[in-house]
C-alpha cells in the first residue's frame, strides 16, 4: 500500500473498515491518522486514532483482543481503508464479536443468516471466556483445573472426549453425540489456548482449503 495514495481528511484521518478475513463479517468502523496507518503496516496488527481522546490506541493491548492483519486495501477515491483480519477476540468492548449488533431493518431471508452469526459468535465467547479463565486462574473453575494440570491432562480430555464422540456415534446415539461432541469442542479449545493458537487461525486454514477446491 502506498500511503502517499489515502486521502486523510482536514483532521488527518481516514475512516477504517475492519472485517474478519474469514467470516467477513464486519467488526468495526474506527480511524487512522498517518502514524496509526504506518504502525498498523509495520506491526502487521491494527492501530487506530481515538478521536475523544486525541491519542494512538492499539487494538488488543489491554484486553488482549488484538487483530492480526491479513490485508489492507482502499477504495477508488482513497479516503477509505477496508482491513481484513484475523481477530483474536471479540472486536467491541462490549464483547461482542462485531460493534454491529443493533438491528434497524432485516428481510427475512437474512434471519438464517443472522442466526449464523450468532452460532458462530458463541464460539468466539467461548474462546474469550476460556482465555479469561487460563489468565485469572478463578479458583474452583474446571477450567483453571486443566490450565494448572498442564498440557498432558488436556490433552488426555480432548482424547477421551473424542473417543466419546466416537462411541456415541457408533450407538446411534444423537442425543448423546451432540452433548460429547459440545465436550470435545470445549477441551479443543483449552487445548487451542494453551498452545496460544486462536481458533481464528484454525478458520483461516479450512477458507484456504475451501479456496483451494
Amino acid at each position: 500500500m502506498n500511503i502517499d495514495n489515502i486521502r486523510f481528511d482536514e483532521k488527518g484521518l481516514v475512516t477504517a473498515i475492519v472485517q474478519d478475513a474469514v467470516t467477513k463479517a464486519v467488526l468495526t468502523l474506527a480511524y487512522m491518522n498517518r502514524e496509526s496507518l504506518e504502525r498498523s503496516i509495520e506491526t502487521g496488527e491494527t492501530w487506530f486514532f481515538s478521536r475523544s481522546r486525541q491519542e494512538l490506541w492499539h487494538k488488543g493491548a489491554t484486553s488482549g483482543n488484538t487483530q492480526k492483519i491479513i490485508e489492507m486495501t482502499y477504495d477508488c477515491d482513497g479516503d477509505a481503508i477496508l482491513v481484513l483480519v484475523n481477530p483474536n477476540g471479540p472486536a467491541c468492548h462490549n464483547g461482542t464479536v462485531s460493534c454491529f449488533t443493533n438491528s434497524l431493518y432485516a428481510t427475512q431471508s437474512n434471519a438464517a443468516e443472522n442466526d449464523s452469526a450468532a452460532n458462530y459468535e458463541i464460539l468466539t465467547k467461548l474462546e474469550q471466556v476460556i482465555k479469561e479463565r487460563e489468565q485469572q486462574r478463578p479458583e474452583g473453575a474446571y477450567t483453571t483445573y486443566l490450565f494448572e494440570k498442564g498440557v498432558d491432562k488436556i490433552l488426555k480430555k480432548v482424547g477421551e472426549e473424542a473417543a466419546e464422540v466416537i462411541i456415541a456415534a457408533k450407538n446411534r446415539d444423537s442425543e448423546e453425540l451432540k452433548w460429547e461432541a459440545a465436550d470435545l469442542i470445549f477441551h479443543l479449545f483449552v487445548l487451542l489456548r494453551e498452545q496460544e493458537l486462536s481458533f481464528s487461525e484454525i478458520l483461516s486454514v479450512l477458507e484456504e482449503r475451501h479456496t483451494k477446491k
